[in-house]
């Protein structure tokens, strides 16, 4: 039987999770980031790799990023654990 291994999700949801700034905080090492943009509704239009100067972030915008992830694992652990587990 074949597993599927791969399930799409969207930009917004991957947002979600706090795990953006998680990644960027790496990016950023090498002057790199992935970055969102919206319209003048606050509508998602796109998401971009980009070069950037900026390094780090602000100590409010890590603890609410750790917050959301801490949030996603406590809501997904056993399905993380159950899924890790499966060959």
């Amino acid at each position: 039987m074949i597993k599927k291994m791969v399930s799409k999700k969207s930009w917004q949801q991957f947002r979600s999770t706090g795990l953006l700034l998680f990644v960027n905080q790496i990016l950023h090492i090498f002057g790199w980031a992935i970055c969102y943009d919206f319209d003048d509704k606050n509508k998602f239009k796109e998401v971009y790799p980009a070069r950037v100067k900026f390094r780090g972030f602000s100590e409010k915008s890590v603890l609410k990023s750790y917050l959301k992830i801490s949030n996603y694992l406590s809501k997904n652990i056993k399905f993380l654990l159950k899924e890790a587990k499966d060959d």
